[in-house]
């Protein structure tokens, strides 16, 4: 190839490349969370994809128990069942919220999870699908990319949901924003592990959130009690 060929051929590259970078920000435009209270819920709008936070129990509720996890994290896993106990006993006094954070260099198959939990929440089946997921984890963990989706869309029909919907779901811009959107909120809240859990905006500590994940619900019960107090 010439001098001149050359010079043409990476002159067209970079004009593609460009365009695929422009392309990118239309469509993926950058999460704004800079004004938004990580510690409160969280509207619907469209940073967040118009998915607001999903909240379990009383969303008019003083006392508000966020959790940012990871549906692939073993940790979170072994977290959800006292989580679940003590959100179900405190529902009509606790609002808890489930918030995503994949973390993807570790947890191959995360953020596709939160993806379902998600495209499953726009059919009406959010904590279904949340519960599934962890329910199921080691069903799904260890799988390839086209066999983890056929077991998330498994898991959509045996929900009694639209497959082919929750099938174009899964790769959707709202979907995606969301996920982005939490991500960038828990970047906020300075979370860098799973599970992160904060009451009214208080960090607990590491000594209550290994006790919840070794499975004791007693110990989320008592900082329910606590918080209710006050």
């Amino acid at each position: 190839m010439s001098k001149v060929a050359w010079i043409i051929f990476s002159a067209v590259i970079v004009i593609i490349l460009g365009g695929l970078v422009v392309y990118s920000r239309i469509s993926n435009p950058p999460v704004e969370v800079g004004s938004t209270d990580a510690n409160s819920i969280i509207a619907a709008s469209a940073e967040n994809g118009q998915i607001a936070d999903h909240v379990f129990g009383n969303p008019d509720s003083k006392v508000v128990f966020v959790e940012y996890g990871d549906f692939q994290c073993p940790s979170c896993g072994g977290a959800f069942k006292p989580i679940k106990e003590a959100t179900e006993e405190y529902k009509d006094k606790v609002a808890f919220i489930f918030r995503n954070f994949p973390l993807t260099s570790i947890h191959p198959n995360a953020r596709v999870a939160a993806a379902a939990a998600e495209a499953a929440g726009l059919q009406g089946k959010y904590w279904e699908m949340h519960d599934l997921l962890y329910t199921e984890q080691s069903t799904w963990s260890s799988l390839n990319g086209d066999q983890r989706t056929d077991v998330f869309v498994n898991f959509a029909g045996s929900l009694g949901l639209d497959k082919e919907k929750f099938r174009v779901a899964l790769a959707s811009t709202e979907v995606n924003r969301k996920i982005l959107f939490d991500q960038a909120i828990g970047k906020k809240a300075n979370v860098d592990a799973t599970p992160t859990m904060y009451l009214n905006g208080e960090k607990l500590s590491d000594a209550d959130a290994g006790q919840i994940v070794q499975g004791s619900s007693s110990v989320l019960k008592s900082l329910f009690d606590k918080a209710l107090a006050k």
